[in-house]
């Protein structure tokens, strides 16, 4: 179940460094380019919450198999593409794999772990490895790419995924909701179209502007979308996501603490990715070997937190973790240019640390709270929720970024003729995106000045960064349990088990 999350995370931001390779071949658009990239996300986010509930409802070892092969097909498909619509249709089939995959991981082990401390352990497990596969995408893909192709960061997927779905059949017990009754179509169909448009506004704001005509109209359709799929789970007899459930006990502050987690954790490591290789001049290679102390202190987090759950309770390691987030976005406002490696681990160390406290605590407060026989449901709110929180934090961190660092820019070089010049051809833009080092007076100053203008508006985003996690600490400790017993999962039917075939 973890090698297949691990492989989910790492196709989330693999493809991210060889994408200046695959331009060079195939020529894909800005708009392309991005839809290569954020197809995979778009199609997970939007469709998750539904594949949950047809894993609890159809088999979750059959829908993890499923998910697994379908990437494995999409993987080929974009291993072998000569034209663009290829990559892009490629991207979108894996993240429909993924989606389908993704919610039996997380299942499977609350289904396979029934003691309290083992279940824990398992599932800080499971969420350390979901933060260390998207960690080590961009190590892996400028390893593959600096030594191959850019198709080989989807052909390592085929391998990796189809010898997985052969261990899940001879290893995992199928397991699925005893009394499923009918599939809530219309609830699944109004939650993959609003969360489809949530998730593309929020890819799109960024590069359309948050208040052009697109973005917004993309907004009101998931406001109105969602809005429907809520009055129609308050009245149907079979919702997907029965409306007592997020105000049951800690479910929503868990959800908050998630989304914000997840919010913080990949814009930080997308704005850092940024600042290791366009202000302080690393190779994709080299700035994803500087990357791992996160990966180790999410980590460390992760194992220390049911230590911390089983004595003191949710409250004290999502509130501390979060808080540790907020700290390490504080070091990120004290990084400038020359800044020395050291800030920068101080940095990955407190956002990892604090990420690793909150996931798995945060993850066992939904899963308890739904009952075991829909524990697909239980993962897919979990996912969804964290899915959501990383695409708006790339956005809007990245937003942030972009902006001021455009206004900062264009306000620094009007007393610079010569640099704005530069800067309206090719050569300037190149320097202005890749650390150069100029041989003019000119392209001196608009670098000083561009990396200037990258580390203020690193700060602005630090500073909204550490804000939400704040006030998202505020609200863990004033609404999460303070009592170290383990949450009461509500009563269930036996499940529907299958035995694991014989070794």
């Amino acid at each position: 179940m973890c090698s297949a999350l691990f492989l989910l995370g790492l196709d989330f931001t693999v493809l991210n460094v060889a994408i200046p390779a695959l331009q060079m071949d195939l020529g894909p658009s800005m708009a392309q380019t991005q839809w290569i990239v954020d197809g995979y996300a778009l199609v997970l986010g939007g469709c998750v919450l539904a594949t949950g509930i047809v894993g609890d409802t159809y088999g979750r070892r059959r829908a993890f198999v499923a998910g697994l092969v379908v990437c494995a097909l999409a993987s080929v498909l974009g291993a072998r593409a000569d034209a663009v619509e290829q990559v892009i249709v490629a991207r979108c089939g894996m993240g429909l794999g993924a989606a389908l995959f993704m919610p039996a991981t997380l299942a499977t082990i609350v289904h396979v772990f029934s003691d309290d401390a083992d279940r824990r352990r398992a599932i800080s497990l499971w969420a350390a490895v979901a933060g260390i596969g998207a960690l080590a995408g961009p190590l892996a893909g400028g390893w593959l790419v600096e030594h191959s192709t850019w198709r080989a960061v989807f052909w390592v997927n085929v391998p990796l995924a189809l010898v997985l779905a052969a261990v899940a059949l001879r290893m995992v017990p199928e397991s699925r909701d005893p009394r499923p009754g009918r599939l809530d179509r219309r609830g699944a169909v109004l939650s993959c179209a609003g969360l489809l448009a949530l998730v593309w506004a929020v890819i799109e704001a960024p590069g359309r502007g948050w208040s052009s005509t697109e973005v917004l109209v993309a907004f009101a359709i998931a406001g109105v979308l969602l809005g429907l799929f809520t009055i129609w789970e308050s009245r149907t007899d079979r919702p997907m996501i029965p409306p007592p459930l997020l105000k049951r006990g800690p479910v929503g502050p868990a959800c908050v603490a998630l989304a914000v987690m997840s919010f913080c954790g990949m814009g930080a490591m997308f704005i850092l990715t940024l600042y290791l290789q366009q202000v302080r001049g690393h190779s994709p290679w080299e700035a994803g070997v500087r990357t791992l102390p996160m990966s180790l202190a999410l980590a460390a987090g992760a194992a220390f937190a049911p230590t911390l759950l089983s004595r003191f309770g949710a409250r004290v390691p999502v509130s501390a973790g979060l808080v540790l987030v907020a700290g390490g976005f504080a070091v990120m406002t004290r990084l400038e240019t020359g800044s020395g490696h050291a800030h920068v681990l101080a940095f990955e160390a407190l956002v990892g640390m604090g990420s690793g406290l909150v996931a798995p605590v945060a993850t066992e407060l939904v899963l308890t709270a739904v009952p075991a026989a829909k524990s697909g449901l239980g993962s897919a709110l979990n996912d969804a929720t964290r899915q959501v929180g990383s695409t708006l934090g790339v956005a809007v961190l990245g937003s942030i970024l972009a902006t001021v660092f455009t206004t900062r820019i264009e306000d620094r070089l009007q007393s610079h003729p010569a640099a704005r010049l530069l800067l309206s051809d090719q050569e300037g833009r190149d320097l202005l995106t890749s650390a150069g080092h100029p041989d003019t007076e000119a392209g001196s100053f608009l670098v000083h000045e561009a990396g200037a203008a990258f580390v203020h508006g690193m700060s602005c985003a630090a500073i909204a960064g550490a804000g939400a996690a704040l006030l998202a600490a505020a609200l863990s400790w004033r609404k999460l349990p303070a009592s170290a017993r383990p949450p009461a999962r509500p009563p269930r039917p036996a499940e529907q088990v299958g035995a694991p075939p014989p070794p």
